[in-house]
């Protein structure tokens, strides 16, 4: 972890954006600022591999940064780990500061969420790769950020706020994921010895859509073995390396 060249990556990828008069384009900016950030030499980014394009090919193999929907990644992955080590770069904030746009563009007072993220967050995604989970050469990266997500206030989505960009701020940590040892460290804090699904969705934070995810994920990772029943419910533990 290098917070000082990530910063540097977060400000270069600003300017990017200025010159180019984009700041309305999703997870563009946090996007740009990672692939800099894990590969400053820029020969080395957006390379063609096969039919594909790859985030990052360098001699250490191919980094690709996903900030939400793997399921687009599964033609790509398979073609990728077909002929090279592939890590998936799965960014979260750890600390988020919320700051809403009017269509006229007027600024809130930041806000901070009461949410704090983690590495866990990374399985709900995992469940669209879940048959590519134990093919050998397959690795993630959990950056664990500080952002400010900007949402614009214009009656759509999700309480009537679209989010339409996250600006870094700060590298809090890294999670790294090579093999089952460390597996436990996408596990939600606080999660006991045995549990079931309810105390696992409890400890993540997870609806019951994305609990049913990632504890899916977990077990295709081989992080999670179901072990028996308590009561009505599926009981469940850690399987340790």
């Amino acid at each position: 972890m290098d917070e000082a060249r990530f910063l540097a990556a977060c400000g270069q990828a600003l300017e990017d954006n200025r010159r180019a008069g984009i700041g309305t384009l999703g997870e563009k900016t946090l996007h740009a600022a990672l692939k800099r950030y894990f590969e400053p030499d820029e020969h080395f980014r957006e390379v063609a591999v096969g039919r594909y394009v790859a985030d990052i090919m360098s001699p250490g193999g191919i980094i690709e940064i996903q900030t939400a929907g793997f399921g687009r990644l599964r033609e790509k992955l398979s073609f990728f780990l077909e002929h090279y080590p592939v890590t998936v770069v799965y960014p979260v904030a750890g600390l988020k500061w919320l700051i809403s746009m009017s269509g006229e563009g007027e600024l809130s007072k930041r806000r901070k969420s009461p949410k704090a993220g983690g590495a866990w967050e990374l399985l709900i995604e995992l469940y669209s790769i879940r048959e590519h989970l134990q093919i050998p050469g397959l690795s993630f990266c959990v950056p664990v950020l500080e952002v400010e997500e900007y949402r614009l206030r214009d009656g759509k989505g999700r309480r009537g706020y679209t989010r339409f960009e996250r600006m870094p701020i700060r590298l809090m940590e890294e999670i790294w994921v090579r093999g089952p040892k460390d597996l436990p460290l996408l596990m939600p804090p606080g999660l006991p010895g045995e549990f079931t699904a309810k105390e696992f969705r409890t400890c993540g934070g997870f609806s019951n859509m994305q609990g049913s995810l990632a504890l899916s994920a977990a077990r295709a990772l081989g992080a999670v073995e179901m072990i028996g029943k308590k009561g009505r419910a599926y009981l469940y533990r850690q399987v340790r390396a």
